[in-house]
């Protein structure tokens, strides 16, 4: 017998680095389901902007690097709405940093955001999720990087590679505990049309351009959070464990 999809209007969702791209996408269309929604990020005019949108959200500015501000964050998610029942870990960056003479500040910050910080997320939202009942659900956002190693992108592959291994040992470790209502699910998406680019490539206008000639249909943000709706809405039953998202014309 088919279950049926737990209806998340009401609940509350967190939603990390939304302030633009993907997480922007996903957090106002959590707000469209009906979800009550925080939002974080360190720039706090664009959450505020967000935040004035149609929907219930809470704009909570946080710096994701500092563990203390990680859980006076959730201390004020849990004083506004008692708990966090969807918590989507997008907040992360990439650089094109190689092992041969990369600038290990580079790879120090994609380590902290891209996964320290989602564990220190992770862990503060199951404190409230493990001792109940209520369904819950988490997201990491991975990246296709973390299935394979593109050019001089071993650092952030490796940082992305590590956010599978966190959502196969989550996964795990859920089940041991019987902890049925709650699922995982690591979304690997491929090229996305945000700012990410820029950022990777340090701003060299000529790179971005040559990959936007070469998959000149990318992924947008609104895929993402398609995606994320997909998944909420599939029973209690069902785990949906490694989604892996490409354009169709991107090649790897």
């Amino acid at each position: 017998m088919t279950q049926e999809a737990i209806n998340w209007r009401g609940r509350v969702a967190l939603v990390t680095g939304a302030s633009s791209g993907i997480g922007r996408a996903v957090a106002k269309r959590l707000a469209g389901l009906g979800m009550k929604v925080a939002i974080c990020g360190r720039r706090m005019d664009r959450l505020e902007e967000i935040a004035q949108s149609d929907g219930y959200f809470l704009p909570i500015q946080t710096d994701l690097r500092d563990a203390d501000q990680i859980r006076s964050m959730f201390s004020t998610i849990n004083a506004h709405w008692g708990g966090v029942q969807v918590l989507v870990n997008n907040a992360g960056c990439g650089f094109r940093a190689p092992l041969v003479d990369g600038d290990p500040e580079k790879w120090r910050l994609m380590f902290e955001l891209n996964v320290l910080a989602l564990s220190i997320c992770t862990k503060e939202a199951l404190a409230t999720l493990l001792p109940g009942d209520d369904p819950g659900y988490i997201f990491h956002i991975g990246s296709m990087s973390g299935h394979r190693v593109p050019p001089n992108g071993g650092f952030y592959s490796a940082s992305k590679f590590a956010v599978r291994a966190l959502t196969e040992g989550l996964r795990t470790e859920l089940r041991a505990a019987s902890a049925d209502h709650i699922r995982i699910t690591n979304i690997s998406p491929g090229f996305v049309d945000t700012e990410f680019f820029d950022r990777y490539h340090d701003g060299d206008s000529a790179k971005v351009a040559e990959i936007r000639t070469r998959v000149p249909e990318m992924l947008n943000p609104e895929d993402i959070a398609d995606t994320i709706e997909f998944a909420l809405g599939r029973p209690a039953h069902m785990q949906l464990h490694d989604l892996l998202i490409r354009p169709t014309r991107q090649i790897n």
